[in-house]
């Protein structure tokens, strides 16, 4: 299908691209666009106007910042995903972006596009929650943090404003003694995932200290799965922690799978996700 009529401008900066949002409420932002032009032809999506703010380079970086890395939010799936600094302090982050849709969409497509469209089958978003990540939008009051925790509020919603930009992600350094594994199960690599298992343990004394464990496509947002991390800390075996990995949890049932199987699946993930990250 062809688009809705709309208007486009090529922001010059973010106080211009945060100018041009707050003078039309039904203004969208374009960054890579893998997720929004595809809207836009099935017109579930019908912005009147385009900012696009794709050819921001100074939002394009990774940088150490002391007890975190910041991670510009234009900055290009491929990047993170080859970025050493980042395969170092938190693995995590490169090793999920490296896995995203298929090669053209990891050179176009963008983090925070990504973690702004909140799609709850997208695989960052699960893994900034699992991390505790935080995400730096801005608007024109300024800036401001927004934790992980609360930044996804429902499907294809975020905290974001109207006239708010994300301009940039902090992840924490991860500690030699922290294990992490990211697996997903989807039919093609450019699907969205059918289920994800992000999973960040911190090891102590021989055991584990604390479980961080955050699911893909298991909900209306990503989801930790609380009772699994409880289990782990409590002392519980991997197997008896994968079991009541989908808790509290209310996965969909599409064309990719039922209900019940992602459940399944999710179960099964859990497993395996856990014990590479023990290992």
């Amino acid at each position: 299908m062809i688009p809705a009529r709309f208007d486009y401008e090529v922001a010059e900066s973010v106080e211009h691209a945060v100018g041009l949002l707050a003078a039309d409420a039904d203004a969208r932002l374009l960054a890579g666009g893998h997720s929004l032009l595809p809207a836009m032809r099935l017109r579930l999506a019908r912005p009147s106007l385009l900012v696009d703010v794709g050819r921001l380079a100074d939002l394009s970086y990774v940088r150490d910042d002391g007890p975190h890395l910041a991670i510009g939010a234009l900055t290009r799936h491929a990047d993170v995903g080859a970025d050493d600094m980042l395969r170092e302090h938190c693995g995590i982050v490169a090793d999920a972006a490296s896995r995203i849709g298929d090669p053209q969409v990891r050179h176009r497509g963008t983090i925070g596009g990504s973690l702004a469209h909140g799609d709850p089958a997208s695989d960052l978003p699960a893994v900034m929650l699992a991390l505790g990540a935080e995400l730096v939008a801005e608007g024109a009051g300024g800036q401001r943090v927004i934790p992980a925790t609360s930044f996804f509020t429902g499907p294809f919603a975020t905290a974001l404003q109207p006239a708010e930009m994300l301009v940039e992600v902090r992840v924490p350094k991860l500690a030699e003694t922290t294990g992490w594994s990211y697996l997903k199960a989807h039919r093609r690599a450019q699907d969205w995932a059918t289920v994800g298992v992000a999973v960040v343990l911190h090891r102590a004394n021989g055991g584990v200290d604390s479980a961080s464990i955050a699911l893909v496509s298991m909900g209306g947002t990503p989801l930790r799965a609380g009772a699994a991390e409880d289990a782990l800390t409590s002392g519980a075996s991997v197997a008896d922690a994968a079991a009541v990995v989908a808790e509290g949890t209310s996965p969909p049932s599409d064309h990719a799978g039922s209900s019940e199987y992602r459940a399944h699946l999710a179960r099964v993930l859990a497993g395996r996700a856990i014990e590479r990250a023990l290992a």
